[in-house]
């Protein structure tokens, strides 16, 4: 086993994404049952999503969701991946995640975004405009002098207020820069664009200025890992996101997953089919050894401390043991 692997956290990011032939309620059920079955593999830290709109997505109340898994586990750590900022007041991100923190002590991350509705009708019904991700870093100092006390509102948030939640970057273009400004941990993807991701790490350990909440820089890097018993046995895990993905970039609406099988016997287009082709590629699939090998390649460049998995498919069982194969990659102890 790689001594580098060995080093790094592991992670999950769950997207409670729907599958076809199943609803959004029985979505976030798995994700749920999901984080109990990494905490017993040993992961690290189990974080949900925020998405609105989105029928191929039930994740759309993070911090709601994150209280049900926190409460369904005892060891791991829960998180939002992230928290669109954007979207939100900061008083009322401050208070979520101060109750958070106060129902399961040391056990609550809070992972935070840039990203803004997905579609001009969601935005609309959000309050919200594209717009408003340009003020992100001021939203995010904001967001964190209520945990100080430093809002110099005469507003006491709480019972956030004096309380410890540690605040994650999620980078997308100009984030890393915010995450260094800020003095926080940088959670940065996609593994698949490796120049781009590392460009970023690059800009983000340059730029780190310690915080309070963070002495030195910390990267974590974000992808979809696929482990299964042979190559193409683990490439089929990535085709039902695969072809989600083509199918929103082609139709504009991001559905349910589907089987493996049925996408390998659609006729697409020849649009379709690019952006299927593509989203195959990139990410790290294959066998144990091919997926250690990859890891270590990854891991040695970016200098990350912590990999967070992304990897979403139809097939629950197989998804699962995917994550019991990367567990055995990773050396991980079992809770």
């Amino acid at each position: 086993m790689s001594s580098v692997i060995e080093q790094t956290r592991f992670s999950v990011l769950d997207r409670s994404r729907t599958r076809e032939g199943h609803d959004g309620p029985e979505a976030l059920r798995d994700t749920v049952r999901l984080a109990q079955e990494l905490e017993a593999l040993g992961y690290e830290r189990f974080w949900v999503s925020e998405h609105h709109g989105v029928p191929g997505v039930a994740g759309s109340a993070p911090t709601v969701l994150a209280a049900a898994v926190a409460a369904a586990t005892r060891t791991i750590r829960v998180g939002t991946g992230g928290v669109m900022l954007p979207n939100h007041q900061s008083l009322i991100v401050a208070e979520q995640f101060g109750v958070l923190e106060s129902l399961f002590p040391g056990r609550i991350d809070m992972g935070l975004g840039r990203s803004v509705g997905f579609t001009d009708g969601v935005r609309k019904a959000l309050g919200r405009d594209k717009h408003d991700a340009e003020d992100f870093a001021a939203q995010l100092s904001e967001l964190l002098g209520w945990f100080r006390g430093t809002s110099g509102t005469g507003v006491r948030a709480r019972p956030a207020e004096g309380l410890t939640v540690p605040p994650y970057v999620l980078a997308v273009g100009e984030g890393a820069t915010i995450a260094a400004d800020a003095g926080l941990p940088l959670v940065i993807g996609d593994i698949r664009g490796r120049e781009k991701m590392l460009a970023g790490i690059e800009r983000y350990r340059a730029g780190f200025r310690p915080s309070p909440w963070l002495a030195e820089p910390y990267v974590v890097v974000a992808g979809t890992v696929a482990v299964a018993g042979s190559e193409e046995e683990a490439r089929r895990l990535l085709i039902p996101e695969a072809w989600s993905m083509a199918y929103s970039r082609t139709h504009g609406t991001f559905p349910p997953l589907p089987p493996a099988e049925r996408v390998e016997s659609l006729t697409m287009t020849e649009k379709e089919r690019g952006f299927y082709e593509s989203g195959l590629r990139g990410h790290v699939y294959g066998t144990e050894e091919q997926v250690a090998d990859e890891l270590e390649r990854v891991i040695k460049e970016s200098g990350a401390q912590e990999v967070l998995v992304t990897t979403s498919t139809y097939d629950r069982e197989g998804l699962l043991d995917s994550f019991r194969r990367l567990a055995r990659v990773a050396g991980l102890s079992p809770a």
